[in-house]
């Protein structure tokens, strides 16, 4: 009203005071506009925002789920990293028992059989020396019944004559021997 009374009053028409018509042609346009928009933009924003919300809560939801998952695989991952270096400790552990045990085996059949061995050669060694006195016992007594001969100026071919006569010589050479390794 103010306008129109403007207007009327100056008689001419002012171009910063809008035509009646116009406003009311715009402001119809302008609700038909608002109209369409809210019945067929705004529901399909709608629409795709709550797509978008659901596929990110969707994907955060999964993302957590593959997580937990990888944390689950990690935490199962890491027991069998420590059974298995369990395991190879006592395996470990277990081997060094068995090699000790092999080893002192070892060493115990190798002190049998050097007792063994030493026994044998200390019964050859025994044996051998008895032969030995067996054989020098029939030496010396031929040698000593020739010298016994020679010095007595009769023969000793008597064999039990001559057995005596080296007995007794025997008999003497192993009382000085005694006698000279008790000194």
């Amino acid at each position: 009203m103010i306008y129109a009374a403007l207007s009327a009053a100056e008689g001419k028409v002012n171009p910063l005071v809008p035509n009646v018509w116009e406003i009311a042609l715009t402001l119809v346009t302008f609700l038909v506009l608002l109209y369409i928009v809210n019945k067929f933009a705004v529901p399909a924003f709608e629409k795709t925002y709550k797509e978008r919300s659901t596929a990110i809560e969707g994907g955060i939801a999964k993302a957590e789920a593959a997580q937990a998952e990888a944390n689950a695989a990690l935490e199962e991952y890491r027991q069998q990293l420590l059974d298995a270096r369990t395991e190879a400790n006592r395996i470990r552990e277990e081997a060094r028992a068995e090699g000790s045990k092999i080893l002192a085996d070892l060493k115990e059949k190798a002190a049998a059989e050097s007792a063994r061995i030493t026994d044998q050669a200390q019964v050859q060694i025994e044996a051998e020396r008895q032969a030995a006195v067996v054989s020098l016992r029939g030496e010396v007594g031929t040698l000593a019944t020739q010298l016994a001969s020679r010095i007595v100026g009769e023969s000793l071919d008597d064999d039990a004559r001559s057995a005596r006569v080296v007995d007794r010589f025997l008999s003497d050479l192993e009382n000085e021997q005694s006698a000279g390794a008790s000194n």
